[in-house]
């Protein structure tokens, strides 16, 4: 029996042979999907592309906000806790909501400190191997499953990013930041780390060895600020948001549960 040799073309991809397949309403209206479609790239698509779509959704009339980073590790009564804490509490006071990963931690203390303020705490927890729950001073919570979906709600809608002294995870997030403005993929907008003894070894090596050899320019050393005080936060962070627009009052966590 011949067979159909024929090319076909679907999107970009040409096949060819016998043409033996079921029909896209087919697979469509069939009653049970193959068992294993789930687990399928273009089932992770979809699901990427739902993220997206949710994370732009519940975020979208937040108004102004800046994204809080810092270790899980960090217990309440250390101080850097009670820095981020106090920090968020100011920055609630300038008009901003705060968004964190919503876990433990530096996370809890910024999501805390908004809740003291009576602002908008946003945590985007992302879904881990191992369990992590968020933290219970989160008013908006949103769940994720990619973490560079989460990445991009976290710069999407800060006017800056806050870094506190933390592990892989906070310097993935700092790095991805400084990447971003230096290849003018995003606007400049504030980075601040907070800990000058923490961040001290860190800074002196990119300048001792990672400038020293060409790999950065003078320039890219100087996208991030780092200091040990609120005040200069503050103040980094308010002028720049008033350099670009008037802050425009977001709606509290109480307007955004009840849907206003």
């Amino acid at each position: 029996m011949a067979t159909d040799d024929k090319p076909r073309r679907s999107g970009p991809v040409v096949t060819r042979g016998p043409a033996n397949r079921p029909t896209e309403d087919q697979k469509l209206l069939q009653r049970r999907a193959p068992a294993d479609f789930q687990g399928t790239d273009t089932w992770r698509a979809l699901r990427i592309l739902g993220e997206f779509v949710e994370g732009f959704d519940a975020l979208a009339n937040v108004g102004p906000a800046v994204s809080v980073f810092g270790s899980a590790r960090v217990r309440r009564s250390h101080p850097q806790y009670r820095l981020a804490r106090r920090l968020a509490a100011r920055l609630v006071g300038e008009g901003f909501a705060i968004i964190t990963g919503g876990g433990p931690g530096i996370m809890e203390a910024a999501n805390r400190g908004a809740r003291d303020a009576g602002g908008l705490s946003i945590g985007c927890n992302i879904e881990l191997p191992f369990e992590q729950d968020v933290n219970p001073y989160v008013d908006l919570r949103i769940e994720f499953r990619y973490f560079f979906v989460r990445k991009t709600m976290f710069v999407k809608y800060a006017e800056a990013f806050v870094i506190f002294p933390g592990g892989m995870g906070t310097m993935d997030e700092l790095f991805e930041a400084l990447t971003l403005i230096q290849t003018g993929k995003i606007e400049h907008f504030p980075v601040v780390l907070v800990g000058r003894d923490y961040w001290r070894g860190l800074m002196a090596w990119m300048r001792a060895t990672v400038l020293k050899e060409g790999k950065v320019s003078a320039h890219d050393l100087d996208l991030a600020v780092v200091t040990d005080d609120l005040d200069e936060v503050v103040r980094v962070i308010v002028e720049r948001a008033q350099g670009r627009e008037n802050l425009v009052e977001g709606p509290t966590a109480g307007d955004l549960i009840r849907g206003r």
